[in-house]
């Protein structure tokens, strides 16, 4: 039995009693005893008992979801911590649930994994472009510190993706879309291909109903007629590989239903004009007798020009390995893989298969030096599973040189590491990017020159008198950013700007130029005639905790410029204080700030 005859069990409800489905738990995955199963049974009766009377909006108890969620888990022989986070991944949006008590009760780890889910579920996904799509299944990564909470969650969405015909009709193509966009990809990144391919499978089935159905109808009217074909080429190799002394086992398998519509998209044919539709996959116990075989192989039928692919050599960047061929057997392609057993493991778990390695498949692969971040799971094999760097080092690769950062509505921003706020204005468009006076990250204000860190919430700050400056290039990381702030001062820059930017010896040079006004009286000058609050505004707001400088003690009418101290708030100083501009980094620091005032302009 496996996670599929478990869920169709439960949600046929022929099994709903939790004692029940505890000993089914732990007759289909025999190998939690002990000590695991103790701690396993505890978290069970936890859950069935914060849950007692609450059922699910399609009427079933609230147990089942977990329980099918722990299952999937299980199936990959995730540890006990993984086990429990997949009974309570949901757990906290239960009232009256304490999550101390589930860390004094269940450990530290279990209530990250579940906080870590929790803070997932609540992630607004609106993915718009397949480029928004990759930035949010980033974005996913960047927000959590234990691989664990992903891989629970694509236990969760797989197992909805299995119900998901109870959900109404009018939302299931949406969450179908959103799991062929960000959760598949996701699962394929790990290496998790069977997580993968049933996900885009039962995608298919909900976003393609047609395409589907009959695609179904194709392979099951030509069942028997396939199954006689594949044992006729799976006797040839096992003659093949007996008389050159190989042991290894073959399995055959019809090609999951989305990869065949992509197959149908891409050379444009039904799918009754496609016939590699069926695949064999061949273990061996060496990767050397994986290459003899492949010889042996083509020895029997011919292969087709250009589908032999060694991804043995050069395995794919999320770790999987194998030899691929397509052969032209009585008439009709065969396409034939071959992989040692360690090599399948990884292909069909990815990153769980660092579980499977725990239980004794420590088999010598390649050198880790020359293998992606992923492939390194298997060196990792004997290690303990808390170590630390080993989940941080997955979580960088996977992240890449890039940050991950949110706007205030929610929609996800890549940026290159080290971006500012002012990468992140250019980025939502240039108008934003020229008029920036300041930025909140998380509610609380940043200057200019921070680099962003991932999971932020940026808030932009802008005035209409604010514009780009030559201060601003040396900090930006961005090339669209540094473009649009070059062309704007080679269009608006005069000589004598130019001059202050580029290294005059003057206290204005870095601060903004629609900060710097000399007072001067008479000669016809506009004098502005002032009343307000008297507070400090940047941009729209005043609610700032803001301290003027004694040095320069600036009064309502001065032109003002703020410096961000570490502890006491905005300092605000004159425009044109000496003090100020002898501060060493001072304008890397500063922010446009204005009087909150209502000016009467007077001859």
């Amino acid at each position: 039995m496996d996670s599929m005859a478990v869920h169709s069990l439960t949600t046929q409800r022929e099994i709903t009693d939790p004692v029940e489905l505890l000993h089914l738990f732990f007759i289909t995955f025999p190998d939690y005893q002990e000590e695991k199963s103790c701690r396993i049974t505890k978290a069970w009766n936890y859950l069935c008992e914060k849950t007692s009377g609450v059922f699910r909006s399609c009427g079933e108890p609230y147990h089942l979801h977990p329980f099918r969620v722990a299952c999937i888990l299980a199936e990959s022989n995730f540890d006990v911590d993984s086990i429990i986070a997949g009974f309570f991944h949901n757990l906290l949006s239960v009232d009256g649930i304490n999550p101390l008590e589930i860390e004094e009760l269940f450990g530290t780890q279990v209530l990250c994994i579940i906080s870590g889910t929790a803070k997932i579920t609540g992630l607004k996904i609106q993915n718009k472009t397949l480029h928004q799509s990759d930035a949010i299944r980033k974005m996913l990564f960047a927000m959590i510190d234990d691989i664990r909470v992903i891989l629970v969650k694509l236990a969760d969405r797989l197992d909805r993706m299995r119900n998901l015909s109870a959900v109404p009709a009018a939302m299931q193509k949406q969450i179908a879309t959103e799991v062929i966009d960000i959760w598949a990809p996701l699962a394929n990144r790990l290496g998790m291909s069977s997580v993968k391919s049933e996900m885009e499978d039962l995608s298919l089935k909900f976003t393609h109903p047609d395409v589907y159905a009959q695609l179904k109808k194709i392979v099951s009217l030509k069942k028997n007629e396939r199954a006689e074909y594949l044992e006729k080429a799976e006797k040839e190799i096992y003659r093949s590989a007996a008389r050159a002394g190989i042991e290894i086992s073959i399995t055959s398998r019809a090609k999951h239903f989305y990869s065949i519509y992509q197959k149908m998209r891409k050379r444009n044919k039904g799918a009754d004009e496609l016939f590699d539709l069926l695949a064999l996959r061949v273990i061996c116990k060496t990767t050397a007798e994986c290459y003899t075989l492949i010889g042996l192989v083509h020895g029997l039928w011919k292969p087709l020009e250009g589908r032999f692919k060694d991804y043995i050599a050069m395995p794919k960047a999320n770790g999987y390995q194998s030899l691929h061929t397509t052969v032209l057997c009585d008439g009709q392609p065969l396409e034939i893989q071959i992989r040692t057993r360690e090599m399948h493991e990884v292909a069909e778990y990815g990153v769980a298969s660092h579980w499977l390695y725990k239980k004794g498949m420590n088999h010598d692969m390649v050198s880790v030096d020359n293998l992606s971040i992923i492939n390194q799971l298997k060196a990792l094999r004997n290690e303990q599973f808390q170590d630390e760097a080993f989940f941080s080092e997955i979580k960088e690769d996977l992240l890449g040189d890039s940050i991950y950062v949110f706007t205030p509505k929610g929609d996800v921003v890549e940026l290159p590491a080290g971006s500012t706020a002012v990468d992140f204005a250019y980025q939502i468009h240039s108008a934003v990017g020229e008029k920036i006076t300041g930025a909140k990250a998380d509610g609380q204000i940043i200057p200019l020159s921070r680099p962003l860190k991932n999971t932020q919430i940026v808030d932009v700050l802008t005035s209409p008198q604010a514009h780009p400056t030559r201060n601003q290039l040396q900090f930006v990381r961005t090339a669209r950013a540094r473009s649009k702030i070059r062309a704007w001062l080679q269009q608006h820059e005069t000589a004598a700007e130019h001059s202050a930017g580029t290294g005059r010896n003057t206290s204005e040079g870095d601060i903004p130029s629609s900060q710097i006004h000399a007072h001067k009286k008479g000669s016809g000058a506009v004098t502005p005639v002032h009343s307000g609050t008297g507070k400090i505004r940047i941009g729209k707001t005043t609610n700032f905790l803001v301290k003027k400088a004694g040095c320069c003690n600036p009064q309502i009418g001065d032109e003002i410029i703020g410096y961000v101290s570490r502890g006491r708030g905005i300092i605000i100083h004159r425009a044109d204080c000496p003090v100020f501009a002898r501060i060493p980094n001072c304008a890397a620091q500063s922010l446009a700030v204005e009087w909150d005032v209502a000016e009467e302009k007077i001859k």
